[in-house]
């Protein structure tokens, strides 16, 4: 033991004092193993920072109070709730019956001698330095004890008197305004003075006013109701202290009441599953992953690391070779004076160790310092504030001695490489020649075999994407095992190459043990990036086939479903205004009941309509048996007469989607030349107040459609419920139909506004369609943004610029990273191929070549390791992307299918998932990167060397 401490300790000594010798080579090994260190440290403690206790949670939601009372909206009938509060359902069997719904007096549920401090929250219209900004208003005393924690003061003070909020800082930021400023709501003729901020620990990017109780929402609802507006539709829940605690029975008792709990006492001493009545019922428990999904989840983990951690073994291992090889004479000497094999390794090894432990340090350090300096930036961007900074040493150990492993499984092979040279070739510098193995090769082609089979019958035979990753990943290692075999493949093209290329390709094929490793590095790399890439492009291809366009190319739509119409006019203005215009086709909606009711609003006084399909139209795949109103009526059929119906002209859907209800247009014929529909006819039916139809579904058997208003929801729907037709009176219009199949874009049918009114049906502006003369520029795009950005309304505007790729960013981000990687390894090959090759370089000196000849053979040496690497990468990166492709197209066909048999109109033609391969990033991979690899490799080497006399050998 004495021996074998001290034998180490010398060897780490000497391993030291090398390492710092050679600052350039530690660096580069330290910063490849402590980057992947500081990436994972940093998101441990990030992660950790991030997750709250149940104490810090409760904080945020609850306060200092013991309970949150809310109403579930289900009328006050009974209630069986989860512990949390999330889930709920109603006691009873309500199938067949209406599902109850209705507000609950939350006062009347609160316990015997509670006390409670009410929660309101709306949304309204403020107005701000940049014109009107929907706005979360909320109505909470925050200054009471009980709501200690919900709000965190930033500035200023919480609100006290009924003219006074606070605004979060989010609020003040959006605005542009500040503590101290004057604040006015659309609509209210009242004036607040903001004199506080504050934070939401929990939503730091939340837009929020907190105002006391009955301060604004409710003058500002009184306010819109009489200007005919929407309300601020408030909602309240209530804070709750009682003496003792929220116990779980007192849950359950205000259960009763139709009343659901969030209660601290609960939170922190859960009840057992079997006094949870909600569980006790079928397709109710506690959820959580099976251990089938653990175990892929954990082996998809370990895979990932598992490469990663080869890969960066790969490519520090010839590091380590290259620090072995120029320091053969020293451990020449320490087998002089007796040292054995063992010795030699512990050495070599001892390298790996030490800056194994240098990078956990650095790594791991760097990462505790990122994450403490970014700590605002990372709140910010994941919206909610850390529970504390928590540092947890053992993580953070088990990180670090990854990064020891990882340096010492890198050191391995140059380890047992120097261990094996006699002690004259090391003294002497001889290198000796040393046969392959004829083992690995068998075990890569086994490996490669055996990947294949895994990852085609994954594609082919199961659903499971974690099949196919799996073979792909042990294809790949065996690949790299064949690397050596494959490296000595290449030299047989050496003959018809030039001398430069010929002796770099020779010297690559006779030092395996060093190209092996660097080419390896390329190849896993270039894989990944392939696969991936493939894998995008595909995707790519698929998208493009399967997009729908919304408009035809270039065209302009805005819709604005708010207030009545009432901001519409002034928002199409805008729109004509900044964007180049060619026509211009305003489009109105019906409306049933009160004007100021939305398209499917469901609040008093507000109605919708229903276009009156014809019995003998209509699909019998949905054509409900009165007799049994709540039974499928497509199960009637087999599945063979499902497939046909589904090709029935009466099951077609129309094709498109739209803002629109139903897709009912109010609009004349300037909408026709927007949506590139040349008819002749169909103009003149307009003209002549007919309405245009697009879907001869709708037209009864004398040319006509109806349109049912309905004017009572609730009573259509119990109609609908029973099978019976809802209640409402019909309007009768004269309809042309456009003959053929014109792609509408979501427009069932164009209803001139002549004939709407002529009708007596009320229409309420809705919006425009627009073509424009050229497609609108970026500039133009964020400047209209930012002018209905003024407007402080939720309009849906849409620009049809076809299908646009998103992955063209992440392609150039894949090449980038693996040219990166491909530079690195072939750099760190030439490093130790002029390492030995510098004997050869000497002599070639001294015989008269061309000072040019060291940097060309340098250069072709990289480019050489970089083109070997990235070829065979290129082919092992299909594999895995056809199998995920595979995979797909099998789960998709699953769906058609089922599709077919269900009767489904809109599945309509065979899922196309093509396989496409990426060639221009495959050219940048295979032409680009290897002449970048070797351009770079002869600019850094110098032409000329120091002159000497070569070693005996």
């Amino acid at each position: 033991m004495n021996s074998w401490y001290h034998s180490w300790r010398a060897a780490i000594r000497i391993a030291r004092r090398d390492a710092w010798r050679s600052k350039g080579r530690s660096f580069l090994v330290l910063a490849m193993i402590a980057l992947p260190i500081l990436g994972v440290s940093a998101a441990d403690l990030t992660l950790r920072s991030a997750e709250l206790s149940t104490e810090q949670g409760l904080e945020r939601t609850l306060g200092a109070a013991d309970a949150r009372l809310t109403d579930p909206g289900l009328g006050g009938v009974p209630i069986k709730q989860t512990p949390d509060g999330t889930n709920y359902t109603p006691v009873g069997d309500f199938d067949g019956k209406p599902w109850p719904e209705g507000k609950t007096d939350i006062g009347k549920a609160l316990p015997a001698g509670a006390k409670s401090l009410t929660d309101s929250v709306g949304s309204g219209k403020l107005r701000t330095t940049h014109g009107l900004l929907n706005t979360e208003i909320r109505e909470l005393k925050s200054s009471d004890p009980m709501a200690k924690g919900i709000m965190v003061v930033a500035g200023g003070r919480l609100p006290q008197k009924s003219n006074e909020v606070a605004a979060t800082t989010h609020f003040l930021e959006s605005s542009g305004l500040k503590v101290g400023s004057k604040l006015t709501a659309r609509g209210l003729d009242r004036e607040y003075t903001i004199v506080g901020s504050y934070e939401l620990p929990d939503a730091l990017k939340t837009d929020q006013v907190n105002a006391l109780p009955g301060a604004l929402l409710a003058p500002l609802d009184q306010a819109l109701e009489k200007a005919g507006l929407p309300g601020t539709e408030p909602s309240t829940t209530h804070l709750v202290t009682v003496s003792g605690g929220f116990t779980w029975n007192m849950v359950k008792q205000t259960n009763t009441k139709g009343v659901t709990v969030t209660s601290r006492a609960v939170a922190l001493d859960p009840p057992a599953k079997a006094d949870v009545p909600i569980y006790q019922e079928e397709g109710w428990g506690t959820f959580e992953d099976s251990t089938a999904a653990k175990a892929a989840a954990l082996a998809a983990v370990g895979t990932v690391v598992g490469l990663a951690m080869l890969e960066i073994c790969l490519l520090a291992g010839p590091a380590f070779a290259v620090g072995a090889r120029r320091s053969r004479r020293q451990l020449g000497l320490v087998g002089a004076n007796g040292g054995d094999r063992r010795h030699i390794r512990a050495i070599v090894l001892a390298g790996g160790l030490v800056i194994g432990f240098a990078a956990a340090v650095v790594g791991t350090v760097l990462g505790l310092l990122l994450t403490f300096a970014l700590q605002p930036v990372l709140e910010d961007y994941m919206g909610k504030r850390f529970g504390s900074f928590d540092v947890r040493p053992l993580e953070l150990l088990g990180i670090g001695l990854l990064a020891v492993f990882t340096g010492l499984m890198a050191a391995i092979v140059p380890a047992i490489t120097s261990s094996r040279q006699s002690v004259l070739a090391s003294l002497t510098g001889r290198r000796g020649v040393r046969k392959s193995s004829r083992v690995l090769p068998v075990i890569g082609l086994i490996a490669v075999l055996l990947g294949a089979a895994i990852a085609l019958y994954g594609s082919m035979m199961t659903d499971q994407f974690i099949v196919v990753a799996g073979g792909s990943a042990i294809a790949e290692l065996g690949v790299v095992a064949l690397t050596p075999a494959l490296v000595g493949l290449f030299g047989r093209t050496g003959r018809i190459l030039p001398l430069s290329p010929r002796l770099a390709l020779r010297d690559a094929v006779r030092n395996r043990g060093r190209t092996a490793p660097a080419v390896a590095a390329v190849l896993a790399a270039v894989a990944g990036t392939v696969a991936v890439a493939t894998y995008t492009a595909s995707q790519d291809a698929q998208g493009k086939a399967d997009y729908e366009a919304r408009l035809p190319y270039g065209a302009v739509s805005v819709m604005l479903d708010e207030a009545g119409g009432r901001d519409v006019p002034s928002v199409r203005a805008t729109v004509q205004k900044l964007l180049p215009i060619d026509v211009r086709a305003d489009v109105d909606r019906i409306s049933v009941g009160k004007s100021t009711c939305s398209m499917y609003s469901g609040g008093e006084g507000c109605g919708r309509y229903e276009i009156v399909v014809p019995k003998a139209n209509q699909c019998p795949l949905w054509m409900t048996d009165p007799a049994h109103p709540n039974e499928d009526p497509s199960e009637k059929f087999s599945k063979e007469q499902r497939r046909k119906l589904a090709k029935d002209w009466r099951c077609k859907e129309v094709s498109g989607s739209s803002y629109l209800d139903s897709g009912v247009a109010i609009a004349d014929a300037k909408l026709l030349k927007v949506l590139e529909i040349n008819d002749p006819a169909a103009e003149k039916a307009l003209a002549a107040g007919q309405i245009v139809s697009f879907d001869k579904r709708n037209l009864d058997a004398q040319g006509k459609i109806n349109i049912r208003l309905v004017t009572d929801p609730k009573k259509a729907d119990e109609a609908a419920e029973k099978g019976k037709e809802a209640p409402g009176a019909i309007k009768s219009f004269t309809a042309h139909q456009v003959s053929g199949l014109p792609n509408t874009y979501g427009v069932a049918m164009i209803v001139p506004p002549a004939a709407a009114k002529a009708a007596g049906v009320t229409t309420v502006p809705f919006g425009a369609y627009y073509s424009t003369d050229k497609m609108p520029s970026s500039a133009q795009r964020q400047r209209l943004d930012g002018e209905l950005d003024k407007t402080g309304s939720d309009i849906n505007l849409h620009v049809e610029e076809g299908y646009t790729s998103e992955n063209s960013i992440v392609l150039l981000a894949l090449t980038v990273f693996a040219g990166l990687i491909t530079i690195g390894a072939a750099g760190i090959a030439t490093g130790l191929a002029q390492a030995d090759a510098e004997a050869d370089l000497k002599t070639l000196a001294a015989v008269g070549a061309p000072p040019r000849v060291r940097r060309t053979l340098s250069g072709f040496q990289c480019g050489v390791v970089a083109a070997m690497g990235v070829l065979l990468g290129s082919a092992a990166g299909v594999l895995p992307a056809v199998g995920l492709r595979l995979t797909e197209k099998r789960e998709q066909m699953k769906f058609y299918r089922q599709a077919l048999d269900q009767g489904f109109s809109s599945v309509d033609s065979v899922p196309y998932v093509p396989i496409i391969v990426p060639w221009e990033t495959l050219a940048a991979l295979l032409v680009a990167v290897p002449v970048g690899a070797a351009l770079l490799a002869a600019l850094v080497t110098r032409s000329r060397g120091a002159l000497s006399r070569r070693e005996a050998t």
